[in-house]
């Protein structure tokens, strides 16, 4: 098995960050875009696609900032994490994420958050 790489990617939301951060933060924010459901118990996340099911650990959170989590499978130090971001010029709202892949899965996986991120912006009405 390939070691794992380090990508981000960066999507603009028309969203207040404050609204922004409810939607990466809490387990009912999550389950609107994320994954089916979602359920927390403690800084222990569960989220459920289809038949699947994956833990994660909330391992750091600011508010209106970011969230940052680790799978519980996963056997290396391997993270993701969504940091919302304002540009000081523009006042625009970012979501700036940080994940792993294995080396030939990385497009693979930008497109899944490119999807991911689609169905927020649609929860959100942002365009």
């Amino acid at each position: 098995m390939s070691d794992k790489v380090k990508y981000e990617i960066e999507f603009v939301i028309q969203s207040s960050p404050q609204m922004l951060f409810q939607y990466i933060a809490t387990p009912s924010g999550l389950s609107e875009w994320f994954a089916d459901n979602v359920n927390s118990r403690g800084e222990m996340f569960t989220f459920i696609w289809d038949e699947s099911e994956e833990e994660a650990k909330l391992i750091k959170r600011k508010s209106d900032d970011f969230v940052k989590f680790i799978w519980m499978e996963s056997e290396d130090d391997s993270f993701f994490e969504m940091r919302i971001i304002v540009d000081e010029i523009t006042s625009d709202v970012s979501l700036f994420i940080t994940d792993f892949a294995e080396e030939d899965e990385v497009e693979e996986s930008k497109m899944l958050w490119a999807n991911q991120i689609s169905s927020l912006k649609q929860v959100l009405g942002s365009s």
